[in-house]
């Protein structure tokens, strides 16, 4: 038999995120956000649970033709843009939507031969410093696509860096708000963070006149996948947010420890007394986060128990005291829902491990067969 290790998706866990975020947003139309593999997820299987949204954005142009092969016909955006002139041909073919956050790309359009004109989306800098226009810069920006016979409609975007903590949105808001004071266009703002914590709240008003969290379209990504953007302020349950992704696992091994004994590489765990202890057919080759340490949270039956030792390459060991009829074969859950419903938050094991969801979903390695269900 194949070792015992599955990823499992869950459709409905994706169609109920989406949902949840149209309620945070209920004015604004909701890109899924699918860049990554669709964080690790897989477009493919992700795709059935997510087509209820009413645009995709990734970031290469192979994960779009993935998208359009599946028979999607509606927007697609490049949340990045494009790399080189060439790649606007296959914009062109497949009518998708793409950012311009510079000049060189400005500068591709412009030598671009279409009879199409394209949708894009320019990209301000409105504090995070990664990709975009300066406020300064953001008009003339506008100005020069709006001249390209290349380019049909124009939209406003920019991304926030704050949305998850204490600082906010509201000093990126009002930056964006002045600068695009009556440009034309609809706007794209909101992640997950600010989707959810944020939805449509006006603003104070002495940061920008009239401003609001308001916008044509949100992008969340983290949140339609069940991870809490805000974590550990906030949990997954608490947003009502499912999880999508379970990495299950069993035993293939049990020990019986005594006071003294270590456990793996190291020995950086020893037993205080009797004790026995699982071993499970996943570790850091599986995409297990080879940082988490003795205390991190596993399910086993369902019930929570904790990892014990280091996470090796194939296998991690677990204590089974709280589960005493537990044994070979049995069940754990890595992350996300036991057979018998009880959950681990993804963001939990991250946390453990000093990272994030993020990170975990898209390390899942491809060694471990991944289905949807």
């Amino acid at each position: 038999m194949p070792r015992p290790i599955q990823a499992t998706i869950h459709t409905e866990a994706l169609r109920h995120n989406l949902r949840r975020m149209r309620q945070a947003a209920p004015d604004a139309r909701v890109w899924a956000v699918v860049k990554a593999n669709a964080y690790g997820h897989g477009i493919e299987r992700a795709f059935e649970g997510l087509r209820g949204a009413d645009g995709f954005a990734l970031l290469d142009l192979s994960e779009a033709q993935r998208v359009r092969a599946m028979g999607w016909r509606g927007p697609i955006l490049l949340l990045e843009g494009v790399f080189e002139v060439r790649d606007l041909e296959l914009c062109s073919r497949l009518d998708l939507w793409h950012t311009v956050h510079c000049e060189e790309q400005i500068d591709m359009l412009a030598m671009h031969k279409t009879n199409l004109p394209q949708r894009v989306f320019l990209k301000m800098n409105s504090g995070m410093n990664r990709l975009g226009f300066s406020p300064e810069r953001y008009r003339a920006a506008w100005t020069r696509l709006n001249a390209l016979p290349q380019v049909d409609e124009i939209s406003l975007m920019t991304h926030f860096s704050d949305a998850d903590g204490a600082k906010g949105v509201a000093q990126q808001m009002a930056v964006f708000a002045r600068a695009t004071l009556d440009l034309p266009g609809e706007r794209t703002l909101s992640n997950s963070a600010a989707t959810l914590r944020f939805g449509e709240t006006a603003l104070e008003p002495d940061l920008a006149a009239g401003a609001t969290m308001a916008s044509d379209w949100v992008r969340p990504g983290i949140a339609v996948y069940g991870s809490a953007p805000d974590f550990p302020a906030h949990s997954a349950a608490q947003w009502d947010l499912r999880p999508t992704m379970t990495l299950g696992a069993k035993i293939i091994g049990v020990q019986t420890l005594q006071a003294g004994d270590s456990v793996g590489y190291g020995s950086s765990f020893v037993a205080e007394g009797p004790l026995r202890i699982g071993v499970v057919a996943c570790g850091y080759a599986d995409g297990y986060p080879r940082h988490c340490t003795t205390g991190t949270p596993v399910l086993v039956a369902g019930v929570p128990c904790r990892m014990v030792g280091r996470v090796s390459m194939d296998m991690i060991t677990v204590d089974l005291s709280p589960v005493p009829a537990a044994g070979f074969g049995t069940e754990v859950t890595l992350w996300g829902q036991a057979a018998n419903g009880a959950v681990l938050p993804i963001d939990e094991v991250a946390h453990a491990a000093g990272t994030v969801g993020y990170e975990l979903m898209c390390a899942l390695a491809q060694r471990v067969p991944t289905v949807a269900a």
